[in-house]
């Protein structure tokens, strides 16, 4: 058996790998590079063991080229060349072959090998988007508003490891019942459909940039991303929008027995946790439920107001935060609006202290949770059992005291990690300049410095204002980013002057339940709409900046709808009570 692969050009210099041997005995790789003539100017032949892998330094006219080959099924191997810029081939025992873009790729059948996604058109510019949340599905959307000539209008991937786009800020309305889920999580193929932008369901495993190596050239690749399914994407244009996810592993059981509130799973687990809590507490019709929420920001605090108002005198909130105060950054009207709420309702704020453990109490008798008297609820064949948690709070504050709190529901939303991917290879230094709390660190054009083909926005971002401090990671700051991100990959492939990204502050909201919430818009200094008005702002403002106009048609006339639905109830209990006082 003999196999080969070959990868045309690597900076002027071109690569061979032949592979020769049998499953039954141990293969060999012989690897030969030659100059743009032909010439050979080195040739190896190096031996497979037949599991693990092996590594070899070979040094060439001056250059040292790193081999690495992993052997699969005893004689597959994973040739990679290291050396500015890096080249990869992939190369097994073959009865087939498949050609893709820049490789050419030999599988047996049966054999699980890399696949790379093919591109309809690869003379045209390739834009690769990783996340779908306000910062990459907007960038997409962008994009396809843009004029373009018809030789430079790019191919768009969207890529995220979920088939729905979430629109975060309103997440707290699936817990009033305000709004259903397709209301706030289309999917990404709905939302595209009138596009030219592709979607991807998958996850990013390793990014290999090559945008930072000596004269990359201008027309050759940015570099390649791969995904966890094995697909391989080559681009020349890359954004890194992949958002962030909830830090639980703070202290001690936070990872185990605490919820985080952040994605359309964790809101739907927050929704049915708190169901199962209202059928016990129905069926015992004497316990009080109790709900733990960790961090008094803005999440915590609109948390804390629509769950104590749906859970009224059947339950109690207690919020805690290592500050002494609520929303410490948020205007002032907004605060005083959460206080007044809280306040009026079975809520209880624990301020300056913080969580330095959680436990599970251990099971009572009747921890079971029934429906009527029959029938027990189960998960798996097993009787699903309600836990209670103990925290332990310690004063972060002089003059207080250590508490413990017992709980049936505990909702982190302290911390986050931004999901910025891991890079190839490992062993080198990452090319990618990144903060302490791992975001990419870019220029004003929203760049990632040192790679002119990869853009960061949102969670993915170090990115500073005038004064150098870095903005916050907020829904109104990726949305702004997406817009300028999208006009400067139009100016950068049409060769125009890149925009320096400002960010506007239009204001600041936040949900208080079911007909309140808090909106202080930054253009009238100390002016703030709260109560019913001021949620009716809210949610018209946040109906505006749904993605397309198809779906903010359709989220529309199903609020609309629904508003009537309610003020004929509300109508009808009315008249009812005022026929039963005559």
């Amino acid at each position: 058996m003999e196999v080969t692969a070959q990868t045309q050009t690597v900076a002027g210099w071109s690569f061979h790998a032949l592979l020769r041997g049998s499953p039954l005995n141990r293969p060999r790789v012989a690897v030969q590079k030659t100059n743009r003539k032909g010439r050979t100017l080195y040739r190896s032949s190096l031996t497979v063991t037949s599991a693990g892998s092996l590594r070899s330094i070979i040094g060439s006219a001056g250059q040292r080229h790193k081999l690495n080959l992993r052997c699969l099924s005893g004689y597959a191997g994973k040739l990679a060349f290291f050396s500015p810029p890096p080249a990869s081939l992939f190369c097994s025992s073959s009865l087939g072959r498949t050609s893709m873009d820049r490789f050419v790729c030999y599988t047996s059948e049966g054999e699980t090998v890399q696949n790379s996604y093919r591109w309809p058109d690869n003379q045209k510019p390739r834009i690769c988007i990783l996340g779908g949340g306000f910062g990459g599905l907007y960038t997409a959307l962008r994009l396809e508003s843009l004029v373009w000539t018809d030789d430079k209008k790019p191919q768009v991937l969207l890529v995220d490891q979920s088939d729905k786009f979430v629109f975060k800020p309103l997440l707290y309305e699936l817990l009033s019942g305000e709004v259903d889920p397709w209301e706030i999580a289309p999917s990404f193929t709905e939302l595209l459909k009138s596009t030219s932008a592709h979607f991807i369901k998958d996850k990013v495993k390793l990014l290999r940039p090559s945008d930072h190596l000596d004269n990359p050239g201008k027309n050759g690749p940015g570099g390649t991303v791969l995904l966890e399914s094995g697909v391989l994407v080559e681009y020349d244009w890359l954004v890194l929008a992949l958002g962030a996810a909830a830090k639980l592993d703070v202290v001690p059981g936070s990872a185990e027995f605490a919820y985080p509130f952040s994605t359309l799973e964790d809101a739907i687990k927050v929704d049915d946790k708190l169901r199962m809590l209202e059928r016990e507490q129905f069926s015992k019709d004497s316990s009080t439920i109790s709900v733990a929420i960790v961090g008094c920001g803005y999440s915590g605090v609109e948390l804390a107001a629509t769950i104590s108002e749906r859970l009224k005198g059947r339950g109690i909130v207690q919020a805690i935060n290592v500050e002494t105060s609520i929303c410490p950054t948020a205007p002032f009207g907004n605060r005083e609006a959460a206080l007044k709420v809280l306040s009026s309702r079975n809520t209880k704020l624990l301020l300056g202290y913080f969580v330095s453990s959680i436990i599970e109490a251990p099971p009572s008798k009747d921890s079971a949770v029934f429906i009527g008297a029959e029938q027990e609820i189960s998960v798996d064949n097993e009787v699903k059992t309600l836990s209670k948690y103990i925290l332990e709070l310690k004063p972060a504050q002089r003059g207080l005291q250590s508490q413990i709190l017992e709980a049936d529901l505990v909702l982190w939303t302290v911390g986050s990690k931004p999901l910025v991917p891991e890079l190839e290879p490992s062993e080198q230094p990452r090319a990618l300049p990144l903060n302490g709390r791992g975001q990419a660190e870019t220029d004003e054009t929203l760049r990632v410095k040192g790679h002119p083909r990869i853009f960061a926005i949102g969670d993915s971002a170090a990115m500073r204002d005038s004064s150098g401090k870095l903005l916050p990671a907020t829904a109104q700051v990726a949305f702004q980013q997406a817009d300028f991100a999208g006009w400067n990959l139009w100016a950068a492939i049409n060769d125009r002057p890149l925009l320096p990204f400002r960010f506007q502050n239009l204001g600041e909201m936040m949900t208080l339940g079911r007909n309140d919430a808090a909106v202080s818009p930054s253009f009238i200094d100390g002016f703030t709409l709260d109560g019913p008005i001021g949620h009716t702002a809210r949610k018209l403002a946040y109906l505006w900046r749904l993605p397309t106009d198809e779906h903010r048609l359709k989220v529309g006339i199903s609020w609309l709808t629904k508003a009537a639905v309610d003020t004929v109830a509300s109508l009808q209990t009315t008249i009812a009570n005022a026929l039963s006082l005559s």
